[in-house]
């Protein structure tokens, strides 16, 4: 079995101390909603900054809350309209809502509602709606505030939160959560409360972000990681002005936070009386319940975990680039960010060696004319804790991306190079099948290669080892050249592979 990389973060030690933080903020009011930033289900961004964070962490501090707690998820008509996509999972926001309902209720854990925010009549949002509404999930629309940063009397006010749905909930915690950011869960939260009050009820709000972790410095890189998986939605940290006013000690936020705290403070000063434990928020990083530091028990190791992600999200912005979904405007902000903490594109090593295997595939004299040519590289280690990298070259039978998963698992699993482990039967069935389907391009992509070695398991006890080791794969680094084929990319990242890209037109052999 794989060895385990060097851990920089305790999630237990962690959880402890988030899990007293929040129920000590609880335990002040009747009913406490809960913003949840961030992925809720599987947070592989601090995965991989924080290495030994466990990605379903936020999962276990939910049921370390216990039966106090129901979930509330929030999504903007207008993300809905555009078929807005969280790259980590290749599904739009609307999806990913319907894959969390289902994954949360499998785990115990029921969504109470689903509100659709700045909803303006959109055709997609109505559609969504009836979606949920056919697996008897209550859903919620609400119209955008105007003037929403400007007009604070008007939005404190009937024509402002008093025009939002009152969600009526049951439990004393009330998460709320979102597939991404802009999703309107800051304004549902403080609508809540605005109705609330007007009732009688001592509700509250806090923040629950992992990122940036406030008592950490400015520039440290993990911060720095944060703004470099925004980039394209331009958040940038600072030092909370607020925070700074009323209690001289600088702590670490982000400006959509420190800008929307200001509609905050107006709510406490329009329905908090003087001794109300809400008056006692002076600024956002008050409402934030973020432990995360007293997780890391190696900053060294979170350092270069944060600059290695930072190179990562670089050359993701290049292939967004590619792909027209982000601007120029995107990569000057990426590239400031890059220079902050003297990362360069080269530094990937995986990404190097990728390229060179492309180079050597367009040397080799035996290449058939027109074929495509295209490298992969994965990253593993050594039970040293040694790096290894395998590559991939095109070839008839396999694409760059197969062949580097396949080199990789037979290395894992000790199988010598030269022994076979996919059966030629298995392969050659596969490739009439897609040629009789009018594919152009037969060789086989990753989710071909993992069914050929599921099938090839029956009778090739090879085959087996291959796909025991095929998890100790979760976590590596993979680079490719070209844009992979989407059977390979979704396979890929269901392996747990940290997959970047050049993003390059493939090169054609035309000697």
């Amino acid at each position: 079995m794989l060895m385990i990389r060097k851990r920089g973060f305790d999630t237990t030690r962690y959880l402890s101390a988030q899990v007293k933080r929040i129920m000590d903020r609880v335990n002040q009011f009747d009913k406490l909603y809960l913003e949840f930033g961030g992925k809720l289900r599987y947070d592989h961004h601090a995965s991989r900054v924080l290495p030994g964070f466990a990605i379903d962490t936020k999962v276990q501090m939910l049921k370390n809350l216990g039966n106090n707690i129901e979930i509330i998820h929030c999504i903007s008509a207008k993300d809905i309209e555009r078929r807005k996509i969280r790259r980590d999972f290749n599904l739009t926001y609307d999806d990913q809502i319907l894959r969390d309902i289902s994954d949360l209720k499998q785990l115990g854990l029921d969504v109470s509602a689903v509100v659709i925010n700045r909803y303006s009549g959109e055709h997609a949002a109505d559609k969504f709606r009836q979606r949920l509404e056919y697996r008897g999930i209550r859903v919620f629309t609400n119209n955008e505030i105007t003037n929403y940063l400007t007009d604070l009397d008007k939005v404190v006010s009937e024509k402002g939160y008093g025009k939002l749905k009152h969600v009526d909930t049951d439990r004393k915690i009330v998460i709320v959560t979102a597939p991404g950011p802009g999703s309107g869960k800051m304004s549902f939260a403080m609508s809540q409360i605005y109705h609330d009050r007007k009732e009688g009820l001592m509700s509250n709000f806090a923040k629950f972000e992992t990122f940036p972790i406030w008592n950490l410095p400015l520039h440290h890189p993990v911060n720095i990681a944060y703004e470099a998986a925004t980039a394209d939605i331009g958040d940038y940290n600072c030092i909370d002005p607020f925070h700074k006013e009323a209690y001289n000690i600088e702590a670490v936020n982000y400006n959509r936070d420190i800008e929307n705290f200001a509609i905050i403070r107006k709510i406490i000063e329009k329905i908090a009386p003087v001794g109300d434990p809400l008056a006692e928020i002076k600024s956002p990083t008050d409402v934030g319940v973020n432990m995360a530091k007293e997780g890391i028990i190696d900053d060294d190791i979170i350092q270069q975990a944060s600059i290695d992600e930072i190179v990562r999200r670089y050359y993701q912005y290049q292939r967004d680039f590619v792909e027209g979904n982000v601007t120029h405007d995107t990569l000057e902000r990426m590239d400031k960010i890059m220079r902050l903490v003297n990362a360069k594109p080269e530094h990937r090593v995986v990404a190097i060696r990728a390229n060179e295997a492309l180079q050597e595939s367009s040397r080799k004299s035996n290449i058939i004319r027109n074929e495509m040519l295209t490298g992969a590289a994965i990253e593993i280690y050594s039970k040293n804790e040694t790096p290894t990298i395998l590559t991939g070259k095109r070839s008839k039978i396999l694409n760059s991306e197969s062949a580097a998963l396949l080199n990789a698992v037979k290395h894992l699993a000790g199988i010598p190079d030269e022994i076979d482990v996919l059966s030629p039967i298995i392969i050659e069935s596969i490739m009439k099948l897609k040629d009789q389907m009018g594919v152009v391009d037969v060789s086989l992509d990753v989710k071909e290669v993992l069914d050929a070695l599921a099938v090839s398991a029956v009778f090739n006890p090879n085959a087996t080892e291959c796909i025991n080791v095929l998890v100790d794969l979760r976590g590596c680094e993979m680079h490719t050249t070209h844009l992979a084929e989407r059977g390979s990319e979704k396979a890929l990242i269901e392996l747990g592979l940290n997959l970047t890209t050049d993003a390059k037109i493939p090169l054609i052999n035309s000697w």
